[in-house]
């Protein structure tokens, strides 16, 4: 009779307990038909499509994957996809927890935060176009060429004349490197005109002054004179080679009298474009104006060049989620027991002791679990890659989420190699979301 009892006791328990997981199934099987049709599906096709050619049609089984390692541009990627890998996720936890320290010792720290954190608000799509802009080659439409242009001109001079360009046939001869010399050698006591053409009105120097023909003054006998101008008058007119009334001098050019290939003397031309070189001895002299004198003007760096446009994107990346990173370090900065880091100060430990021996080590499975979110994370990358490169160095920048477009729909039409890179990529995801998930089961213990 007990055991009845206690039959029927747990009967009605028992069914109980079914209900209960009956209801749990009902409200968890739309999300379970969701992630079937979304996420179970595609991954199972994409890897049964992997195994077949381009067409579909005929298995090559595992042709796809040997091709990854052979394809010179999928093998890119590949070293691309190990760069961010290795290099964004670090900076960003490093950045984040340096930013989080100091954010806890400066006033209105809220609203640092908030600023840091504003990029996280702005599609990658937008975020993109910003750089693409920001990194333009022209210093006039790119800030931040246009800064490193400013700093180099502070510090190193403008060519002067970049777009002159000698009178051909008139005692001027173009020299290797850029540098022009007189054609003819020339002697102490004898002056020397030196034509340029090719300067816009608008880009003479404000202090150039009508030039002094050549000759007007004789020059001592162990002295060589000359002028450099602007072979140009203003309306038409004027006579080729000789220097006319309404020409201008060329200031600020650097002349040099050279003899057996050394420089013997150097000047600058004054407003007039007058130039002197004094206590030569005699001999045959070769009047040159270098090269310096007409190089193109500093344009500053190829952002997007083959050499650093990936560090280039990965620099809008750091930008976008330094504040992500600083948020989940600084949580776990609050969190941390203040008494330990009172005890320390009290003890004579410094801040760097501090931070180095007791903030870090306490902060380690915080930080554990945002660089793996962030190895994640990065593993997928395509936005920023796709907006930011620019066609000719596309191939240059692309990681394994690009590559794999690219070779499926964007003009590649091999869906199998595609697929194959997409099934590559998820293997690669996997273990670092597995490692993730176990931490926050642990922590969650």
């Amino acid at each position: 009779m007990a055991v009845l009892a206690s039959a029927r006791a747990a009967n009605p328990r028992r069914r109980a307990q079914l209900k209960k997981r009956n209801i749990a199934v009902v409200f968890v099987l739309p999300a379970l038909l969701l992630l079937g049709a979304l996420v179970v599906y595609p991954v199972l096709f994409s890897a049964g499509r992997s195994l077949f050619d381009a067409s579909g049609d005929r298995f090559v089984g595992g042709q796809n994957y040997a091709e990854i390692f052979s394809d010179p541009a999928t093998l890119k990627a590949i070293r691309n996809s190990t760069i961010w890998v290795v290099v964004a996720p670090v900076l960003l936890t490093g950045l984040g927890l340096v930013l989080a320290v100091l954010t806890e010792k400066v006033r209105w720290a809220t609203a640092f935060k908030l600023v840091l954190f504003l990029p996280m608000a702005v599609s990658f799509l937008a975020a993109g176009i910003i750089f693409r802009l920001a990194y333009e080659e022209d210093p006039n439409k790119g800030v931040l060429n246009a800064v490193a242009v400013g700093v180099h001109d502070a510090f190193d001079d403008r060519s002067a004349y970049p777009t002159a360009r000698a009178r051909q046939g008139f005692g001027l001869a173009a020299d290797k490197g850029g540098s022009y010399r007189t054609a003819d050698a020339v002697a102490p006591g004898t002056s020397v005109s030196l034509g340029f053409v090719g300067v816009a009105p608008d880009k003479m120097p404000a202090e150039a002054k009508p030039a002094r023909a050549a000759g007007s003054a004789a020059p001592a006998a162990d002295a060589l004179s000359g002028v450099v101008y602007h072979d140009f008058t203003p309306g038409g007119g004027g006579s080729l080679g000789k220097v006319d009334p309404a020409e201008k001098g060329l200031p600020g050019m650097t002349v040099e009298a050279v003899r057996d290939g050394k420089v013997a003397a150097k000047s600058t031309t004054a407003a007039d474009g007058s130039f002197t070189f004094t206590g030569l001895k005699d001999g045959a002299y070769t009047v040159r104006l270098p090269a310096e004198n007409f190089a193109a003007p500093y344009q500053g760096i190829s952002w997007l060049g083959p050499a650093l446009v990936t560090p280039a994107i990965i620099g809008a990346y750091l930008w976008i989620w330094t504040g992500f990173s600083m948020v989940l370090i600084g949580a776990g900065l609050a969190a941390l027991p203040r008494d330990a880091l009172e005890a320390a100060r009290m003890d004579g430990a410094n801040e760097w002791q501090i931070f180095r021996r007791i903030t870090v080590p306490l902060l380690a499975p915080v930080l554990t679990v945002v660089f793996v979110t962030l190895v994640i994370n990065v593993m997928k990358v395509f936005d920023l890659v796709y907006i930011i490169a620019p066609g000719p160095v596309q191939e240059e920048a692309n990681v394994l989420a690009t590559r794999m477009w690219l070779v499926s729909f964007g003009g590649g039409n091999n869906q199998g190699l595609g697929s194959a890179i997409s099934v590559l990529l998820l293997l690669l995801v996997v273990p670092a979301m597995i490692f993730n998930v176990r931490r926050f089961r642990r922590s969650g213990a």
